[in-house]
């Protein structure tokens, strides 16, 4: 069976034409790309992130895998879903789930099972998939949506993960992405005062420093378990540093600084 596409028409264009010239309009012909570990990337409507989105998954080299962790927005289903389709389907085409490996994450996991529910509505990593079908045509990913838990388990999932990669012998040819927006609805200059907080737990890599600051600053970022979990993961497979990309809000396409949604695009290295 094939997921399709939920938000085409609505967060990205519908057409085939127009959303491979709307994505390669926000990717860069790189000749520096970096061969990332993790990466983090902004899922609004592409008006508003898709120059970020462009412009850290064009900053890496592309990889065959990708295993893609998104918020659960609608809070349907479980929580730490592993979607069952065979494949996704975007305006572009088709997208191919890595059944080895989410059979393999499945198999050795106590908090991951698979559930069609909590990805039927979530748009987090579906807006992901066009840009990395325009960087290579025939990657495959594991697309699993991530709810709110303890540190503990969010470390418990990235050794998971980590696990099933390893036992494939893949840890060159995957990557763990993210997929997160910053700070919502608030003043220009607040929200950049406190994504800088969260990126700077990021940039250090420590997945703990960030829970604490989005808790003990009330950043409403809404990623931040796809987060902890990228960077536990990448740390267990050699991550030794990262990079901003690019940072930008809503407001540098309304006009409007006051009230915005914060957009970081981060590699991990």
């Amino acid at each position: 069976m094939a997921r399709r596409a939920v938000y085409a028409g609505q967060f990205y264009p519908g057409s085939r034409e127009s959303l491979q010239d709307d994505v390669d309009s926000f990717l860069k012909n790189s000749r520096n790309r970096e061969d990332a570990i993790g990466a983090i990337s902004p899922h609004a409507g592409y008006i508003y992130s898709g120059r970020v989105a462009g412009e850290v998954l064009s900053a890496i080299n592309p990889k065959n895998t990708y295993v893609i962790l998104g918020p659960n927005h609608t809070g349907i289903g479980i929580k730490f879903g592993l979607d069952p389709n065979a494949s996704w389907t975007t305006p572009i085409g088709e997208a191919v789930v890595d059944k080895e490996l989410a059979q393999k994450i499945i198999n050795g996991s106590k908090h991951i099972a698979y559930d069609e529910l909590s990805n039927s509505r979530e748009h987090s990593i579906e807006v992901q998939i066009p840009f990395l079908q325009r960087l290579k045509s025939d990657f495959k990913f594991v697309p699993i949506v991530v709810s709110d838990a303890p540190l503990a388990i969010y470390r418990e999932i990235a050794e998971e993960i980590v696990r099933a990669v390893k036992a494939l012998k893949m840890n060159k040819n995957v990557m763990i992405l993210a997929s997160s927006d910053m700070t919502h609805y608030e003043p220009l200059e607040t929200a950049k005062a406190k994504d800088r907080l969260a990126i700077d737990a990021i940039l250090g890599l420590d997945e703990e420093m960030l829970i604490n600051v989005i808790n003990d600053k009330d950043i409403t970022m809404c990623g931040y378990a796809p987060a902890a979990i990228m960077i536990s993961a990448a740390k267990q497979l050699g991550a030794k540093a990262a990079k901003l990309i690019s940072y930008r809000t809503s407001g540098d396409t309304t006009g409007d600084a006051s009230s915005v949604v914060g957009y970081a695009g981060i590699i991990v290295t």
